[in-house]
């Protein structure tokens, strides 16, 4: 175990020393702490002089017809139609990989309407992108190096609850479609297994380190 802050500090020195561009994402299901975790991690290794790109695959949501298309509770919906993945390749993934203009957003799901994001030059920048499902077999060989954030479902949507105003009941109907769509991710994808460090966040303010630090 380590302290919240030497946790960060030493995988920031391990995203340091990646070939750049680089890749990096921070998996984990919803109410993980993903964004937050993301972004601490961006400030060390802005603080010691590392450009860094960040973006949310919450910015490349696909139109809400074709998000609920299978039914709004549908939890193969949630997994499968949720993202526009091609958007996120040739916007985020091709030209991080040539160090190219990576625009951090094209859509946005609460207005449900197309947006153009910044473009932004990631030569010599680590992209760090946070969100859920990352490390699913169409984006298998995507990352330089992945995290992923365990958590139970029960300190998940506890958090959720207070940001989102859900359910705090993992089990209440109202969570089906996210908690069985993250369960069908969890089971096919076997993320922690895929990912390069994983982390458990139940105390979302002390990562404790189970793999790869």
């Amino acid at each position: 175990m380590r302290s919240p802050g030497r946790v960060v500090d030493v995988l920031a020195a391990r995203v340091s020393a990646l070939p750049r561009p680089a890749l990096v994402a921070v998996d984990g299901v919803d109410g993980a702490g993903k964004t937050h975790f993301a972004d601490r991690l961006a400030t060390v290794l802005r603080a010691a002089g590392t450009r860094v790109v960040r973006v949310s695959i919450d910015g490349f949501h696909r139109p809400r017809a074709e998000r609920y298309r299978r039914g709004r509770l549908s939890p193969e919906g949630y997994f499968h139609d949720s993202f526009d993945l091609a958007a996120f390749r040739s916007c985020v993934l091709e030209p991080a990989r040539t160090g190219g203009l990576v625009r951090t957003a094209v859509f946005d799901h609460v207005a449900d309407a197309r947006v153009a994001g910044p473009a932004v030059p990631s030569a010599g920048a680590v992209v760090v992108v946070d969100g859920v499902f990352l490390q699913r077999d169409e984006l298998a060989g995507a990352w330089d190096l992945a995290v992923f954030l365990r958590a139970p479902f029960h300190a998940t949507f506890a958090r959720m609850a207070v940001r989102d105003g859900c359910p705090a009941d993992p089990d209440h109907p109202a969570n089906r479609r996210y908690r069985e769509g993250q369960e069908l991710y969890l089971r096919t994808c076997a993320p922690e297994a895929r990912a390069d460090v994983v982390l458990d966040v139940t105390d979302v303010g002390a990562p404790v380190v189970v793999s790869g630090l």
